[in-house]
């Protein structure tokens, strides 16, 4: 049997402690609700990591037994530990995976690997969101409909100041009149990074099963290959220079 995918599902989980509303929708915490739909695949081994454990949850030993990286993170960007920051740095351009969800676009991470301000339009008026398919052909959209329907979702709108996706995924359509690149991919060093937009808080978005399926096959995307060892700096010719 091939070797398992080590999924780490991080999260701040601090809503979900403070606020009875996003208590009664997650009450385990997002990343249990997330963690609860890669559960369901045999060859993933998954486990989770908050903010306020040591080091984040994210020690040198838990990132170097993680494959994909999963991101929630909202109100307390900040308080991410820029050593831990390096560290996952690091491990993306060397292959680790890496998922941004929602509101995770201005996580520190996230704004590293872009070297962007990742600033966006938002706007919370309960509106129903199109989640629209644009890249029929890409593994992530494995086993979905051409478009996913979610009644209710905080929007986000253009301009999304990222650096243009080296494929764009999925495209979202607001009630209110916005669109948004929802799903976004990067290839950065020997990593991927795949950007997806919905998953506010509020609303129980990630116990959606279409939902559940594009984070379950975006880590079968972003996990990390078996490539060539990169060489750098000085290096001798492979033929024979004349001189």
């Amino acid at each position: 049997m091939a070797d398992k995918i080590r999924v780490t599902v991080w999260n701040e989980f601090r809503h979900e402690r403070h606020n009875e509303k996003v208590k009664s929708v997650y009450p385990d915490g997002i990343h249990e609700a997330i963690a609860a739909h890669l559960r369901t695949q045999p060859d993933f081994e998954v486990r989770t990591a908050t903010l306020d454990e040591p080091e984040h949850g994210l020690s040198q030993e838990v990132v170097d037994q993680t494959d994909v990286l999963i991101w929630w993170g909202h109100v307390a960007h900040h308080e991410v530990q820029d050593h831990v920051v390096d560290r996952l740095q690091k491990a993306i351009l060397e292959g680790m995976g890496l998922i941004v969800l929602h509101s995770g676009h201005y996580s520190k991470i996230f704004k590293r690997m872009m070297g962007t301000s990742c600033a966006l339009k938002w706007r919370e008026a309960d509106e129903n969101e199109r989640l629209w398919v644009v890249a029929p052909g890409h593994p992530i959209v494995q086993g979905l409909p051409e478009r996913i329907e979610l009644p209710q979702e905080e929007m986000y709108g253009e301009f999304f100041d990222i650096p243009e996706p080296d494929t764009l995924v999925f495209i979202s359509w607001f009630r209110g009149g916005e669109v948004f690149r929802s799903g976004c991919c990067y290839y950065r060093g020997k990593g991927k990074i795949f950007y997806f937009r919905p998953g506010h808080e509020t609303y129980p978005t990630y116990k959606n099963p279409e939902i559940g399926r594009v984070i379950i096959n975006a880590v079968r995307w972003a996990a990390p290959v078996k490539g060539p060892e990169i060489t750098w700096d000085n290096v001798q010719p492979l033929e024979k220079l004349e001189k």
